[in-house]
Order: C-alpha cells, then sequence, then structure tokens
C-alpha cells in the first residue's frame, strides 16, 4: 500500500536521510556517548521473536519482532563477528537486539544467529551479517532506509540484500546526494 506525502513529510524524510547518509557513508568515527539506541533497539522481551516476515512494497521482507524493517550495512563483512556500524552511525541505524544466543524466528530461512555488537549488546545476524533497523523508518513496513548511500539494504528471507529501489522520488543513489 502506498500513502501520499506532502511536500513537508517529503522535506522531513530527505532531511533525516541526509543525516543518516553523513553519519555512516565517511570514515569510521568512534564518538563516546553516542550510540544510543533509542525505543527502537532495545532488546525483546525472553521468549519474543527477534525476526519475522512481512510483505511490503518490495515484496516479503525480513522484520523485527516489533515489525520494523530490517536492514544490512554492506561495510559489514559477512562472518566477521563485527559491526561496522559505531558511534554516530548507532543512532540512525540501531542494531537488532536478541534475548539470547539463539535468537526466535519465524518465516526466516536463511540462518540465524548474534555477535556481540558495537554497543557490547547481542546483535542479531542473518547469514553472518549484523542486521540493523533504520530510525527514519517510523512504522511498521517502512522501508525508508532502502538504497540509502547504496550500502543500506532491506534483507529478503532467503538472506539476500534487496536492492530494489520502490520509494517514489529516490533514485538508485539513495536519494541523489
Amino acid at each position: 500500500m502506498r500513502r501520499k506525502h506532502g511536500p513537508r513529510l517529503t522535506v522531513v524524510a530527505v532531511a533525516t536521510t541526509l543525516v543518516a547518509a553523513t553519519a555512516c557513508a565517511g570514515p569510521e568515527e568512534e564518538s563516546p556517548g553516542t550510540a544510543g539506541t533509542g525505543g527502537t533497539g532495545t532488546a525483546d522481551p525472553v521468549g519474543a521473536v527477534a525476526l519475522t516476515t512481512a510483505d511490503s512494497d518490495l515484496g516479503e521482507i525480513v522484520v523485527d519482532g516489533q515489525g520494523m524493517t530490517v536492514y544490512y550495512f554492506t561495510n559489514d563483512e559477512p562472518g566477521s563477528g563485527e559491526s561496522s556500524c559505531t558511534g554516530e552511525c548507532l543512532a540512525m541505524w540501531p542494531p537488532v537486539h536478541a534475548d539470547g544466543e539463539e535468537p526466535q524466528v519465524e518465516g526466516v530461512t536463511a540462518e540465524v544467529g548474534t555477535i556481540t555488537g558495537s554497543d557490547g549488546e547481542l546483535q542479531v545476524t542473518v547469514d553472518d551479517r549484523p542486521v540493523y533497523l533504520y530510525a527514519g523508518d517510523s512504522a511498521p513496513g517502512d522501508v525508508a532506509g532502502q538504497g540509502v548511500n547504496d550500502v543500506w539494504w532491506v534483507v529478503a528471507p532467503d538472506g539476500t540484500e534487496i536492492t530494489e529501489i520502490s520509494t517514489p522520488g529516490l533514485g538508485e543513489d539513495g536519494g541523489g546526494y
């Protein structure tokens, strides 16, 4: 289902995306005290589903237990056991947390596990890649982080990156900046 947004929302979305691009596109910087996750990256209650699937404009995608879209960061090295998103990046791209080393999943066919994330908490991995949420997604099913700087991609249930851009007005360069 597509929603029509007025100019005001578009300006806010572009500004938010620009902030995210600035925080995560350049050289990595460590900023003590800036790794807050807000309310979206908190650990799931014990026994809660960490990942499931949902339908979106991009097809079937992986979402967290609250229905928020899950993303890969292409700067992460699969199987390294580390997240490349540190410092200010974590404010815009909070990790998907797990309540244990074997997160519960529904509908995800890829291998799911955990690493110790940059914030010191258990972070969910899909096919040995850390996964994240996007602070610019305001409701379940939003995919506003799709394609930002050509390094942030929605995750498919089989663990592949979805690289299609379906957001009206955004090109393959994540918004033309």
